[in-house]
């Protein structure tokens, strides 16, 4: 049995944190309710009180609290902090290390895992402000339980209403557990581009930074597999996982992927490969001197169509492959022919000519084609983006035990 703390804060989804509590007993866990101000206008404390069996904890200087339980005593025990449901502004808090109560400093104060169930209107959940915070929140380890769509409480239809009580007792279950649901897979991602030299000095390359296949690497370590990342040349953090490889070209690339691929569950070729190099690298620096140059490119090796014979030909039925298809006309239809052309799983397609989607933006809107319907994925955070890639892939492995 595992104590978790369940903060609830001020939004119409309050009245879930109630089956939400009752699931996590059920699941035999012990919980305290942390509620703020906001929270009590919407349910009050003697239900939590009443289902938990504990004092329901509402002010950070509420006489006697510090003689039962304090928020530095809670932070030691408890193996998860929960909060469902996650408003705009404790999520703006706990991106900031604002710690005005006892939420809020239970958050600063706690090493146990942290578990977010967001729920607002859209619009606010799209809002920059929003999307950096949870990006930043992210980046820290914070895991999120992605809101659903349908009717909320300001008249909307949309995306924003609070995941279902059912849904964010399993991701709570899994946090404790102390894996995920990519728990014992082992994944090969490749992010960034490739450096195709002319000479020692110049070379031909791709706007692409890398962003995308790192929120990849990140989100996948982060949900429980082993992950190895090929990375391309690139000015951005390297994610935190278990191996990076560094490599160049697109020849480089090939080699490490083909080398590695055998022993991985998933490959997500993220990254932006040449489709053309120079025929011939010049020893030295191309003179300068003459008005025009003629270079002689020819194809690479497409990485993924060589995976997907190799699959073949092994008669293996993993790893799943995952590619991406930047285009900038047809990107859908086009982005079809190419996953059934390489034979691959799931691709996903991404029009780089939007300004909130594709090369060197923090966000993406992607539509991931495979078997069964497509699925379209709004402008979000790119790290957002990995979530849902990865969700889809989790659900593709489901039916594949591990190995």
């Amino acid at each position: 049995m595992s104590l978790i703390a369940l903060g609830v804060t001020g939004g119409i989804g309050a009245y879930k944190a109630v089956e939400v509590a009752r699931g996590l007993q059920k699941r035999g866990h012990d919980v305290v309710a942390i509620m703020t101000r906001s929270a009590r206008r919407f349910v009050g404390p003697v239900t939590f009180e009443a289902i938990t069996r504990r004092r329901v904890i509402t002010d950070q200087w509420a006489p006697g609290t510090n003689a039962d339980i304090e928020h530095i005593s809670v932070a030691d025990d408890i193996a998860l902090l929960l909060v469902a449901p996650a408003t705009a502004n404790i999520i703006g808090k706990f991106a900031g290390g604002i710690a005005d109560d006892f939420l809020s400093s239970l958050y600063l104060a706690t090493r146990a895992p942290v578990l977010m169930a967001p729920a607002m209107n859209s619009n606010m959940l799209a809002h920059p402000a929003v999307v950096r915070n949870v990006e930043a929140l992210a980046a820290r380890g914070v895991r999120f339980v992605d809101p659903g769509e349908g009717y909320l409480a300001c008249g909307w239809i949309g995306k924003g209403r609070l995941a279902e009580p059912e849904a964010i007792v399993a991701a709570a279950e899994a946090v404790v557990a102390g894996g995920g649901v990519l728990s014992g897979r082992r994944l090969l991602v490749s992010a960034g581009p490739t450096y195709e030299d002319l000479d020692p000095v110049r070379f031909i390359g791709n706007r692409s930074s890398g962003r995308m296949g790192f929120a990849i690497a990140a989100e996948a370590k982060r949900m429980g597999a082993a992950v190895t990342l090929v990375a391309g040349p690139s000015a951005v953090a390297l994610p935190a996982v278990d191996e990076v490889i560094r490599v160049r070209s697109a020849a480089d690339m090939r080699e490490v992927v083909l080398g590695r691929a055998p022993g991985a569950d998933v490959v997500v070729m993220a990254a932006a490969v040449a489709n053309f190099a120079p025929a011939i690298r010049a020893s030295h620096k191309i003179s300068d001197s003459s008005d025009r140059i003629v270079v002689e490119l020819e194809r690479t090796r497409d990485i993924l169509a060589d995976l997907a014979d190799w699959r073949r030909r092994a008669g293996l039925d993993r790893p799943l492959l995952i590619g991406f298809a930047a285009e900038t006309d047809d990107v859908v239809e086009r982005a079809r022919v190419k996953r059934l052309r390489k034979r691959i799983d799931l691709i996903a397609a991404n029009d780089v000519s939007r300004s909130d989607s594709g090369f060197d933006v923090d966000t993406n809107a992607v539509t991931l084609i495979g078997e069964g319907p497509d699925e379209t994925l709004p402008p979000q955070s790119k790290t957002a983006v990995a979530r849902a890639i990865l969700e889809r892939v989790a659900r593709m492995l489901s039916s594949q035990p591990v190995s």
